[in-house]
This record gives C-alpha cells, structure tokens and sequence, in this order.
C-alpha cells in the first residue's frame, strides 16, 4: 500500500537524515498526547521539547530541538546546538489550519568547520516557492502539498495520528534546494531501542536512494506521537547518527516503562 503525503520526512543535520511515519504499536509510556481538538480548527499540535546528540565532523554536538504555539494556531520549530567551532541552527515558522500544515518560512544555518544557509519562503497565493540554496535564490514551482525540511515533518505527524490505517510505503514531497523531491520510505520493522529513558518499541523505515552508496534509515515511536528515536543517515562510507536523549510533550517528561 502506497500513501501519497506532501511533506517529506527528514531531520536535516549537515545532510538531510530524516524523520518519518506510520503505523501503531503497542508501549506503555507515561505521556500526553501530541495533538489536541479546538473547536473549529481541527486538530492542533501541542509544544514539545527534544534532546537529540550527534556527531558533526567527529565532534559531539547536543541539539534541542522545540516546537512553540504561538497565537492564532502559528508555530515555530526550532532545532540548533554548538560547540566548539560548530553551530548548527535551524527554524520553521507555520500555521495548522483543518489539520493540515500551512508551511510560512524555513532557515537552516551551519557554521564551523563547514559553512552553509539554505531558506525557503511560501507566500499565501503564489504560485511558487522562494528558495535560497548557495548564495543564489530560486524560484520553485508550489501546490499545496509543498512543505519546507521541518514543516513536513509536522505535517506527517498530523496525518498518521489521524489514520489507523499502517502504510508499508510512504512517499513525501519537500522544497530544498534546486528542487521539490519525491522521497520513498519503506517500512522495515518493529523493534525496540535502547534509550536514555528507557526501552523504546519503533517502526524502522528506510529510505530509497538512486545512489547506492547513500544510506537513510529512522526509527519511531508510535505511542510518542511518531517521534523521532534514531536517525542513520551513511554518505561517501561516512555514518552520521542522531538519537534521542530525553523528551516533554507540552510540559510532561515523556518516560519508558
């Protein structure tokens, strides 16, 4: 079973290392929903708090990752750390209408060892996307089933919480760059994790590259909302690893039992 969502799943450190979907397993966790029902609006995501650590040319880096509701159903998710020489930052500002995601701006910065800015801007109404991609801006063609790195992510989250229905395959879509991409993620398994807090139970999904020699898998907590666990994203034989550390859902300290 093939399911068509717009935004793309991918938890973007120096390359993109995904974040993704589906199915429902059974954990007990002493946690609140993600989401809540307000009265003509749909669902409405509630804020979170996330502790990931990773490595970024061999130095470990601590990243706090944060989702804020700000008025009028708007949010901002955040994602950043430093040390030493190496500052990632990161930030996708958008609203939830019916449900649904309405994407308004994304920033990605990298600075250190290495030096990159990437920016994508939706306007209500246009026709296409604005996307700053190595000092020079593009202009990319838009549908409502667009989303920016970060958006998506919470856009999926959104539609497999309102779906009981497990999806083998997901295909997601994202403005990055030069271009707006198509991305295929297979299901692989349940399994359960090691964690700070505790055993975690996942669903592992992969992501099919035409580059053989790329590798992206991501493991998910279906009673945490469809939380990223882990992410393996392999490039040019060169592992880059991102796991969880500890996480709250609007304010209650997530924990494995």
């Amino acid at each position: 079973m093939i399911a068509h969502f717009s935004p793309q799943l991918e938890f973007s450190i120096p390359r993109p290392l995904l974040s993704l979907l589906t199915g429902a397993l059974a954990c007990l966790f002493a946690a609140t929903t993600a989401f809540a029902e307000d009265a003509g609006q749909g669902l409405q995501l509630k804020p979170y708090s996330v502790q990931y650590t990773t490595k970024i040319k061999g130095i470990s880096l601590t990243l706090d990752r944060k989702l804020v509701r700000k008025a009028n159903n708007q949010y901002e998710l955040s994602n950043g750390g430093s040390k030493l020489v190496v500052s990632l930052k990161e930030k996708s500002t958008f609203g939830v209408e019916n449900g649904r995601i309405v994407p308004g701006s994304y920033v990605y910065q990298i600075s250190g060892v290495t030096n990159r800015r990437r920016e994508i801007h939706f306007t209500a109404g246009a026709d296409t996307v604005r996307s700053l991609y190595k000092e020079n801006w593009y202009e990319l063609p838009y549908t409502s089933n667009t989303f920016d790195r970060m958006s998506q992510q919470e856009e999926v989250r959104l539609q497999l919480m309102q779906d009981e229905t497990p999806k083998e395959t997901v295909i997601v879509t994202v403005a990055d760059g030069k271009r707006v991409k198509d991305y295929q993620l297979d299901f692989v398994g349940e399994e359960t994790l090691e964690t700070p807090i505790g055993p975690v139970k996942t669903l592992h999904f992969e992501r099919q590259h035409d580059d053989p020699e790329r590798k992206s898998d991501t493991w998910l907590a279906p009673a945490w909302d469809y939380m990223m666990v882990k992410t393996v994203h392999v490039e040019d034989g060169s592992p880059t690893e991102v796991n969880l550390v500890s996480a709250s859902i609007d304010g209650v300290a997530l924990k494995a039992k």
